[in-house]
């Protein structure tokens, strides 16, 4: 990935936010900035290739892989630290490593989500009720 160096002159109250977020979560400020610049930024349209690459072959599946892959899950393992690593977050802020391991997890779940969510459509529009894969349908 190139980067593209930038100048930005900040109101100091401003930057002593930052800088205090920065301090809290243990980072530098330049990481701080640039992860509330890439949060104010919308996501494209286009799928990331390696969530793309997730539900390509979907289509291919037979109905009862389909619906093993609707009903599949994230593992509780990875549910959990996510979980601890989200409520860290929150009380005192992550290392970096521990944001490398929580974007990791995050990566994890959103694979899982799309792989569901599509491997119901797909049985949606193969004439199947999904209805039960619903919670409270």
């Amino acid at each position: 990935m190139s980067v593209q160096p930038v100048t930005l002159h900040l109101p100091r109250s401003l930057y002593n936010q930052i800088r205090r977020r920065a301090e809290k979560s243990c980072r530098t400020v330049e990481a701080e900035l640039l992860d509330v610049v890439a949060s104010a930024i919308p996501a494209s349209d286009e799928l990331p290739e390696e969530l793309a690459e997730a539900i390509s072959n979907l289509n291919l599946l037979d109905d009862d892989s389909l619906w093993r892959a609707a009903r599949s899950h994230l593992p509780s393992e990875s549910s959990s630290a996510m979980e601890q690593l989200h409520f860290k977050h929150q009380q005192e802020g992550l290392s970096e490593a521990e944001i490398q391991t929580l974007a990791g997890l995050v990566k994890q779940y959103e694979r899982a989500m799309l792989v569901r969510a599509q491997a119901a459509v797909l049985l949606k529009n193969r004439g199947h009720d999904i209805s039960g894969l619903i919670p409270g349908a």
